[in-house]
């Protein structure tokens, strides 16, 4: 049958909630990176080392919450995202803006920033939330860098085949060419 079970081991049973802080007042819908910058820009700019934030945005572009995500030192945040994708899931987001501030105000981003926001992309295809941008804020909140306004935050809508007879398959002889692999 099934296995025993050892003497006094117990497996833990844990809950996610998502738990609502102080409110960052907002009823404005999300039209541009001027308008992130108004929400999170100032709180941003106030910090003395790098800090990570999302906005999460529900189907008509309104900000849901906002989530800290990540508070790192005076020049570097290390945000993964699981940690960002977190509160945009337990949400129902629709979308997300990644915000981060650079404490020395030059608003060019890192190698680091360029592979997130890259990394992001994909992960957030995945699983159904659009990255809607990422936006640096430097020095006060007046001066950012957007990465879609400079076309690196692109959010295509795929179309994928429908029809199982329109798919093409490998044929036996190259997947064991490839060594068995897809």
């Amino acid at each position: 049958m099934g296995k025993e079970i050892k003497e006094g081991f117990a497996l833990e049973v844990v809950s996610v909630r998502l738990v609502r802080d102080a409110p960052i007042l907002s009823g404005e819908e999300i039209k541009s990176p001027e308008d992130a910058v108004r929400l999170v820009g100032e709180q941003l700019s106030d910090m003395d080392r790098e800090v990570a934030c999302v906005i999460n945005l529900n189907a008509a572009h309104m900000p849901i919450n906002c989530h800290f995500a990540s508070m790192g030192s005076l020049n570097y945040s290390m945000a993964h995202p699981r940690e960002l994708l977190k509160a945009g899931i337990l949400s129902n987001a629709a979308g997300m803006i990644l915000a981060h501030n650079h404490t020395s105000g030059k608003l060019l981003p890192s190698e680091d920033d360029v592979r997130l926001t890259d990394k992001m992309q994909q992960v957030c295809e995945l699983v159904g939330i659009p990255l809607v941008d990422h936006v640096i804020v430097g020095g006060d909140n007046s001066r950012y860098f957007s990465f879609h306004e400079k076309g690196l935050v692109k959010n295509p809508q795929k179309e994928y085949q429908t029809d199982y007879r329109r798919l093409e398959w490998d044929s036996p002889a190259k997947v064991a060419e490839r060594g068995g692999r897809r």
